[in-house]
């Protein structure tokens, strides 16, 4: 069982989005960690040290004493499994499965058409202009948050954050994803259930803690 006492070392990178779902999740569970960058934008995810560390070169990577694990969804299960309390997850098994389809429209349906090494390709090896880029990354930011918008807006008894009064593995994987589409200048005025969700979850230490402007490359 993991403890406060385990020495964890997370390879991530400050405007990463699913960086930014460890260090909130890591925040909530009340785990300290070594912050340790891995600059995407200046190709250190690519370096051979890196790629010793996760073949995949993608962040982040969580070293828990001498294991290494990859894959936010998987560290953050992980996490979950090994800290249940405060729980990221309901116990109702109908519940856990809902929570986890929201963080998967994330993480597998929206995410991955967005991620760097995606819009690098477009303007790298298919030469598409800035322009065509930034349409495509809004058309999909579109397609997948206006679902989750629907889901949010049409709840019978809506509360401060996604699934509940506490914050839990939905929010975790939202707040990275709105600060991401603000950042790209998004316009995000047709989702006021999430942008509500996004304001209880800022106000939220863990979420302070976490936010890419609080890291040390920022």
């Amino acid at each position: 069982m993991m403890n406060a006492a385990n020495s964890l070392k997370l390879y991530n990178h400050f405007r990463s989005s699913a960086s930014y779902r460890v260090r909130i999740a890591l925040n909530l569970k009340g785990f300290p960690y070594e912050y340790i960058s891995i600059h995407l934008l200046q190709g250190e995810q690519r370096a051979p040290d890196f790629a010793m560390l996760n073949p995949e070169k993608l962040v982040p990577v969580l070293q828990v004493e001498s294991d290494l694990l990859t894959q936010s969804l998987a560290i953050i299960e992980y996490l979950e499994e090994v800290a249940p309390t405060p729980p990221l997850l309901p116990a109702d098994p109908i519940a856990r499965a809902r929570v986890r389809a929201f963080a998967l429209a994330i993480a597998c349906d929206l995410h991955p058409l967005n991620n760097l090494r995606v819009l690098q390709y477009l303007t790298g090896e298919m030469g598409l202009a800035s322009e065509v880029k930034d349409e495509w990354y809004r058309h999909w930011i579109s397609e997948g948050l206006a679902p989750l918008e629907q889901m949010m807006a049409t709840r019978s008894h809506p509360e401060r954050f996604c699934f509940g009064n506490e914050p839990g593995l939905a929010d975790v994987f939202l707040v990275p994803q709105l600060s991401n589409a603000r950042r790209t200048q998004c316009d995000l005025e047709a989702y006021p259930a999430l942008l509500q969700i996004e304001a209880h979850c800022l106000a939220h230490d863990a979420f302070k803690r976490a936010a890419p402007e609080n890291q040390p490359p920022a």
